[in-house]
C-alpha cells in the first residue's frame, strides 16, 4: 500500500518525478527544456504551487496562465489538446506510481481542472 501526499517533501517527490518524465518526453520535452534554464528553481516554484493547491496554503505568488500563454506564443501557437493530454497522462501515471489516497485523487482533479482552464485560456489569448 502506498502513502498519500502529506508533506512538502511528498509534493516535491511528485513534481520532480513528473518533470523527469516530461523532460524525456519527445513531444513535451522541447517545450520545457527549451524554456526552463534553472530546473532547481522551477521545481521549487512548482512544488510551492502544488503545495498551495493541495494543502490550501497561500504561499504561491506566480502567474501560471501568463507563463503558459507566453510559451505558446513563443512556439508559434503550437500547443494543442495533444500536449495537455500527454501532460495529464504523465501526471496521473506519476501519482499512481507514488501515492494513493484523498490528496492523490485531489491532485488529479486539480490538474484536470487546471489543464482545461489553461487550454481554454491559451486559445482565448490567440484571439486577442
Amino acid at each position: 500500500m502506498k502513502n498519500d501526499i502529506k508533506t512538502r517533501e511528498d509534493v516535491f517527490l511528485l513534481v520532480s518525478s513528473f518533470y523527469d518524465k516530461v523532460r524525456k518526453d519527445t513531444v513535451l520535452g522541447p517545450f520545457f527544456n527549451d524554456v526552463i534554464t534553472d530546473w532547481d528553481a522551477h521545481l521549487e516554484r512548482l512544488t510551492t504551487f502544488w503545495e498551495s493547491s493541495l494543502f490550501l496554503k497561500t504561499k504561491y505568488l506566480g502567474n501560471p496562465l501568463e507563463a503558459h500563454v507566453k510559451v505558446d506564443q513563443e512556439n508559434n501557437n503550437m500547443i494543442t489538446e495533444l500536449h495537455f493530454g500527454l501532460w495529464i497522462n504523465l501526471w496521473f501515471q506519476t501519482i499512481d506510481e507514488l501515492f494513493e489516497g484523498d490528496y492523490a485523487e485531489n491532485a488529479k482533479q486539480r490538474a484536470r481542472k487546471m489543464g482545461t482552464f489553461l487550454y481554454l485560456k491559451i486559445f482565448e489569448a490567440r484571439q486577442k
